[in-house]
C-alpha cells in the first residue's frame, strides 16, 4: 500500500541514551527530540516470540515536549491475544504515523509471522501490517544501538562485565550471531550493507524445547534460572572420566575438559526422573551455547573477522550464557577473539522495524522478490567420490579425519605420520544416545536409530514454513522446508504427548547435521577437500551415515567428498577403504597419538549396547591400557581386512586381463 507523505514520521535519535537502571533488563532509551505525541509502534513477530518496541512519553518529566523514550514488551507467540491486549491498552493504535491512501492505519513489522498473523491484526485491531524483511530489520537495529547508543555493547568473562567503546567509523564489518528459536550469523559491513553467510538448527528454540522435554518447566527464563542452580558435569564426560586424573597430569591435559555432552548418561542406570531438573538444565546450557560459539568462531576465521557480536532474544541478558559463549570464542580463537554483547539483544528486529518510520528511501527494508537468492536445496544429486584404482598416498593426503566417539575429535592429516588434531566437538555419539536414553528409554544405539526410522521429526522440529508460511524465506533461499530450529516446535513440557519415534528422528537430524556442519567449516577452513569419518557411533550404520553425507552435500554444495571408514557391508557403496597405516597414522598405541586422538575422541572401543557392569560401573574399562588394547586389536583387524581386499582386487584385475584378451 502507498504512503502519503504528509502521514510521515522519523524516529529522532538525536542524543539518544539509555535511561533509569542501566543494568537492568532493557531499560528505556530515550530520546530527547522525539515528540511524545502520536506513539510509534513496531513488532517482531518470530517463531517463539513477539517483540514490541514502542514510543512513549516519559513520566513525570513534562510530557511529549520534554521528548520520548523507546520501551520494549514481550510476549510468547502462542498469547497472541494477549499481545493484541497490550497494544490496546497503551493506546498504540492511535497514529502510528503511516497511513495508506484509504486512511488503513499500518504497522511496521518484521519476522515469519507478520506474514502468517497479517490477517489476525486487520481482524482484531483493524490494521495493516507494513511487512520489512527480517534480516534487514536485524542488522539495522544492531546497527541503530551500535551507532547511537553509548553503551550498547559489553563484554562479558569471567563475572566481570566491561563497556565496549565501538567507534561508528571503525565499526564494519563485523559478524552478527543472532540467536532466536534458530541462530542466524550475518556478516555486516556497512549500513544496510551485509550477507547471510550462514546458520544453524540449534538455538534458543531447540534449547528450550528439550529443557520442557526434560525438565518439565514452563517458561525459558524458568530454564534459565534452573540452570543456575545445576551442576552439568552429573551428564556430562569429562576428559578425567575417560582417562584418569594421573593420566591427565601426564598428559598435562586439564581434567575439566569437556569431551561428552551428556555423555555420562550412556553408562549410568539412572532415569529421566532421578536426575535433577536443575542439572539437565545446566547440562542444556553448556552444550549449545559451547556449540553456537564454535560454530561463530569457526565462520568468523573463515571471514578473516576478529568481531562477534552476539544477539537474540533467547540470550536474555542471562550471565551463564554470556560467560559460557565468551569462554568458548576465547580459548578456540586463543584469545584473539572476544564475545560481544548488545543491549536489548532481543529486540534488533524491532527496533530495525521502528527507524523505518518516515524513511524516505526505504533501501531493502522491505522485502524485494527481485533479489531472491538461489535457494540450496538438500536433496541435490549424491557426489559422494570413489576413489579410483590408482589411488595412492601422494594423492590421499590431505584430508580431514573426523572421528565420531561419545564426542568428536577432528585431525588434519597431511602425510604418513604427519597429523595436527585441530578441533572436537562435544556434541557427539555421546549427546545423542545419552539424549535418546532420557528421552526415549533405549538401551542401544541399534535401538535408537530403528526408533529413528520409524519417525517424523516435523512433529517436534519447526522449520521456515512453519514461521513463514508456504513460500518459505525466498530471499536467503531457505525453502519453506528448512529446519529453522530442531525442537522448536515442542509446547507440552509432558514426555507422554510426543511419540519416541519422533523424538528419535529429530535428534538423529539435529546432531548429525551439525556434525556435518562443522566438519565441512573446519575443512573449508583448512582447505581440505576430502573429509573421512569413522568411529563408533557411524561405522556400519547407514542411517547416520546418510543423514551425515546429505549434511555435507547442503554445505558444500557438493565441493566436498565424504567418504566413511567401516567395516564390511559398505565397502562397494561407500569407497575405498584404507588402513591407518596407509592414511598416514602409522601407530595409533603411540604415546603421541594417544595424546592428540584418543582424548579428542573420548569414545573409541566399541559402543556399549549390552547392560553395563559393575566393574564398567566403576570406570575401570576407560584406563589407559584398555584403550591401547582395544585399538591395537581394531588395528590389526584392519589390517587383515585390507589384505583380503588387496588380494580380491588382484583376482578381479587378473580375471579382468584374462577376459580382455
Amino acid at each position: 500500500m502507498g504512503e502519503e507523505a504528509m502521514g510521515r514520521r522519523a524516529v529522532d535519535l538525536s542524543g539518544a541514551e539509555i535511561r533509569g537502571d542501566v543494568e537492568g533488563r532493557n531499560p528505556p532509551i530515550f530520546l530527547p527530540r522525539q515528540p511524545a505525541a502520536s506513539p510509534l509502534l513496531a513488532l517482531d513477530i518470530g517463531g517463539t516470540l513477539i517483540k514490541l518496541v514502542y514510543t512513549a512519553s516519559c513520566e513525570g518529566d513534562g510530557g511529549g515536549d520534554d521528548g520520548a523514550e523507546l520501551r520494549f514488551a514481550k510476549f510468547e507467540r502462542r498469547r497472541l491475544q494477549e499481545c493484541f491486549e497490550f497494544i490496546r491498552a497503551k493506546g498504540l493504535l492511535g497514529c502510528n504515523g503511516t497511513r495508506s491512501t484509504n486512511e488503513n492505519v499500518l504497522l511496521k513489522a518484521t519476522g515469519g509471522g507478520a506474514y502468517k498473523f497479517a490477517d489476525d491484526f486487520r481482524e482484531k485491531l483493524g490494521v495493516y501490517l507494513d511487512k520489512l524483511d527480517e534480516m534487514d530489520s536485524v542488522v539495522s537495529g544492531a546497527n541503530f544501538l551500535l551507532q547511537n547508543i553509548p553503551g550498547a555493547a559489553f563484554t562479558h568473562m569471567n563475572g566481570q562485565r566491561n563497556p565496549v567503546d565501538v567507534s561508528p567509523n571503525n565499526l564494519f564489518p563485523y559478524l552478527l550471531v543472532n540467536i532466536g528459536s534458530g541462530v542466524s550469523i550475518l556478516k555486516v559491513t556497512g549500513n544496510r550493507k551485509f550477507e547471510r553467510v550462514t546458520g544453524t538448527h540449534i538455538g534458543g528454540g531447540t534449547m528450550f524445547g528439550l529443557a520442557k522435554l526434560l525438565t518439565g518447566c514452563k517458561s525459558y527464563d524458568e530454564f534459565l534460572q534452573l540452570s543456575q542452580k545445576g551442576d552439568n558435569f552429573v551428564l556430562d564426560l569429562i576428559v578425567k572420566d575417560i582417562c584418569g586424573e594421573l593420566v591427565c597430569q601426564k598428559q598435562g591435559l586439564s581434567t575439566s575438559t569437556l569431551a561428552s555432552s551428556f555423555g555420562k548418561v550412556i553408562t549410568s542406570k539412572k532415569r529421566l526422573t532421578d536426575y535433577k531438573p536443575e542439572d539437565l538444565a545446566s547440562t542444556l546450557l553448556s552444550a549449545f551455547t559451547y556449540n553456537i560459539a564454535q560454530i561463530a568462531f569457526l565462520v568468523a576465521s573463515l571471514l578473516g573477522l576478529r568481531r562477534v557480536f552476539f544477539g537474540g532474544s533467547y540470550i536474555r541478558g542471562h550471565k551463564s550464557t554470556m560467560e559460557n559463549i565468551s569462554f568458548a570464542i576465547d580459548f578456540w580463537s586463543q584469545s584473539q577473539m572476544q564475545a560481544v554483547f548488545l543491549r536489548h539483544e532481543g529486540y534488533l528486529g524491532a527496533l530495525g522495524a521502528l527507524m523505518s518510520y518516515g524513511d524516505l528511501r526505504g533501501e531493502n527494508l522491505t522485502l524485494d522478490e527481485s533479489k531472491e537468492e538461489e535457494p540450496h536445496h538438500e536433496s541435490a544429486a549424491p557426489v559422494d567420490g570413489t576413489p579410483s584404482d590408482e589411488e595412492n598416498d601422494s594423492n590421499i593426503f590431505p584430508y580431514l579425519l573426523v572421528n565420531i566417539g561419545s564426542g568428536v575429535s577432528m585431525i588434519e592429516v597431511i602425510g604418513k605420520g604427519k597429523f595436527e588434531r585441530i578441533i572436537g566437538s562435544h556434541l557427539g555419539g555421546g549427546t545423542i544416545l545419552g539424549l535418546a536414553r532420557l528421552l526415549t528409554g533405549c538401551s542401544s544405539y541399534e535401538e535408537f536409530l530403528e526408533l529413528s526410522q520409524r519417525g517424523n521429526n516435523l512433529s517436534v522440529d519447526l522449520t521456515v514454513g512453519d514461521i513463514y508460511g508456504e513460500e518459505g524465506y525466498p530471499k536467503i533461499g531457505l525453502p519453506a522446508s528448512t529446519t529453522a530450529a530442531s525442537f522448536g516446535k515442542v509446547n507440552s513440557s509432558k514426555l507422554s504427548d510426543y511419540k519416541m519415534e519422533d523424538l528419535a528422528a529429530a535428534l538423529l537430524n539435529s546432531f548429525t547435521y551439525n556434525i556435518g556442519q562443522i566438519a565441512y567449516f573446519v575443512a573449508n577452513l583448512s582447505g581440505l577437500k576430502r573429509i573421512f569419518f569413522r568411529g563408533a557411533y557411524v561405522c556400519g550404520h547407514e542411517k547416520t551415515m546418510d543423514k551425515i553425507s546429505r549434511s555435507l552435500k547442503y554445505w558444500s554444495k557438493g565441493e566436498v567428498e565424504t567418504t566413511f571408514l567401516c567395516h564390511e557391508g559398505f565397502l562397494g557403496t561407500l569407497g575405498a577403504f584404507w588402513s591407518y597405516e596407509n592414511m598416514g597414522i602409522d601407530s595409533l598405541a603411540a604415546h603421541e597419538v594417544i595424546r592428540e586422538v584418543l582424548l579428542g575422541a573420548p569414545y573409541t572401543g566399541q559402543f556399549p549396547s549390552l547392560p553395563v557392569t559393575e566393574q564398567q560401573e566403576n570406570g575401570e574399562n576407560n584406563s589407559l591400557e584398555g584403550e591401547v588394547k582395544s585399538l591395537r586389536h581394531e588395528n590389526a583387524s584392519l589390517k587383515a581386512e585390507i589384505e583380503r581386499l588387496q588380494r580380491e582386487n588382484a583376482e578381479l584385475r587378473a580375471n579382468l586381463g584374462a577376459a580382455t584378451l
